[in-house]
């Protein structure tokens, strides 16, 4: 896509802190990091969010995203890590093509990645057995 920036970055139309790169993906730091490492995989073909993307794609980016886990990992350190991949505004995606955020974790760095856990009612359980079952068949 002509305007979308994650192309123009992972095509290096625009210059990068590039991490890794090969013919499919570019890995680069994030500019507006949660943690020290934060780094994001963005493929160089444009697919909005993981719906649009190949099925080959995105197993090679979760491939990828071990790979660069385990040696940011090593690089820096870390003490834990996330690998956070979001689809739709309401789901946090504020730059709609693919990427995933690769974020190293250290003890105390107070980066927000959770959530409160809420209760599976059995008639939530049944409702969405039942849809899911549905489509799959």
């Amino acid at each position: 896509m002509d305007n979308c920036i994650f192309c123009k970055i992972a095509n290096g139309e625009i210059p990068a802190a590039t991490l890794y790169e090969d013919e499919e993906f570019r890995v680069i730091l994030d500019l507006g990091p949660a943690s020290k490492g934060h780094a994001l995989i963005l493929p160089k073909t444009h697919a909005a969010n993981i719906f649009e993307l190949s099925d080959e794609m995105a197993a090679k980016a979760m491939i990828l995203a071990k790979k660069m886990a385990t040696v940011l990992t090593e690089a820096l350190k870390c003490d834990g890590f996330n690998i956070v991949q979001n689809n739709g505004e309401c789901a946090g995606q504020t730059v709609f093509h693919f990427h995933i955020h690769l974020i190293p974790r250290y003890q105390n760095d107070n980066v927000g990645i959770t959530w409160v856990p809420g209760n599976l009612t059995d008639e939530d359980k049944e409702e969405i057995l039942s849809k899911v079952r549905a489509i799959l068949k």
